[in-house]
């Protein structure tokens, strides 16, 4: 047999060799498709993500969307028969569920895994129904198992899942809100809860101090915090947390203080005043604290009630003694001192962890 001849055939014998090794191992991955196909679901495993102090749901709330309906209940069932799709809207469905991921593994194992809504705030109505909402704005339903530990806000106006636009706007503003406390260690520890008025706008009945904070719309957050943390510890650190009733940071660049006695809030006025005036005499006057940029120092100004003039006290005659003295001049009525600060040109962080003041 000539050389060629040899080199041809040895070359028809590999390549039927290697369709025979393909061959056969296409039967083999077929017949394990068919056995996976025809055998049946051993069970359901439920894996669970999100914020480890609230988890609202448990393993056995998913398993038992699935499990209680015969048609969908995929244990005992041919895993070519399972639908994986509908079986995640099933899961998806439920209002605490954010995201669902099914899959079934070699062990013939249905898995599940979960991730949860985490809230940021708890909201009562008007009519006293209360429910969560997310940082996506979506509401959740109170769980009966735990209560998570978020701002509290009463008082929204309206219990229709469909909002109009000034109920979206207010929402939205929830929202901010809680977010910016929940990040914050000082004043989540400090707000208590937040009451919505008549006028949408926030009224915060803080922890420390006896007095409402009118907070206004939910909008300009920081700015706002910020604001008021100056003012906590440059003005209320100074004069007392219980002198005032009412702390208003809802104006722009100022905090306004009404006093205990009732003395209704200033209009705003211009913030270019450069000192502080506190006081510490106690009459009553309404304090005005007008706050710069973050970049410079909190002032303060003190309006006065002007007091009509005392009428002159009538002369007396002095007549001269017998010892020819020269009587001493009448004492000067001493005034009480009026406290005046004047703040260092320093920056004030409010992004830091901070401590009560």
């Amino acid at each position: 047999m000539q050389p060629k001849t040899r080199k041809a055939l040895k070359r028809m014998g590999t390549a039927l060799l290697w369709m025979a090794v393909l061959v056969g191992f296409v039967v083999l991955v077929s017949a394990a498709v068919k056995v996976k196909d025809t055998t049946q679901c051993k069970g359901i495993v439920v894996k669970l993500s999100g914020d480890d102090e609230n988890f609202f749901i448990e393993e056995k709330d998913i398993k038992a969307l699935i499990v209680k309906n015969k048609d969908l209940n995929p244990v005992g069932k041919p895993v070519s028969s399972i639908n994986i799709a509908i079986l995640e809207k099933v899961v998806a469905q439920d209002p605490w569920v954010k995201e669902a991921n099914l899959f079934i593994d070699n062990n013939r194992v249905l898995n599940i895994k979960v991730v949860q809504r985490e809230p940021v705030a708890r909201v009562f109505t008007t009519t006293g129904n209360s429910f969560y909402l997310d940082a996506q704005r979506d509401r959740i339903p109170v769980s009966e198992r735990y209560t998570a530990r978020v701002p509290v806000f009463t008082g929204f106006p309206t219990d229709a899942l469909q909002l109009q636009t000034a109920d979206s706007a207010l929402t939205a503003g929830i929202v901010d809100f809680s977010t910016y406390v929940l990040n914050d260690p000082f004043w989540m520890a400090q707000v208590e809860q937040v009451n919505i008025n008549g006028e949408r706008k926030f009224e915060i009945t803080p922890k420390l101090g006896d007095h409402i904070i009118d907070f206004g719309e939910g909008t300009d957050v920081e700015k706002k915090f910020t604001k008021l943390l100056a003012f906590y510890k440059e003005g209320l650190s100074r004069v007392g947390w219980n002198n005032y009733t009412r702390i208003n940071v809802a104006f722009e660049n100022e905090v306004v203080c009404t006093r205990k006695d009732g003395t209704p809030p200033p209009k705003p006025t211009p913030p270019h005043i450069d000192s502080v005036d506190v006081d510490m005499a106690g009459t009553g006057d309404v304090t005005v604290i007008t706050a710069a940029a973050p970049a410079k120092e909190t002032t303060r100004h003190t309006e006065h009630t002007e007091k009509p003039a005392a009428k002159p006290a009538p002369k007396k005659e002095v007549r001269p003694s017998s010892n020819n003295k020269t009587p001493k001049p009448p004492a000067k009525t001493q005034r009480t001192p009026k406290a005046v600060y004047k703040p260092a040109d320093k920056p004030i962080n409010a992004t830091k962890k901070h401590k009560t003041p």
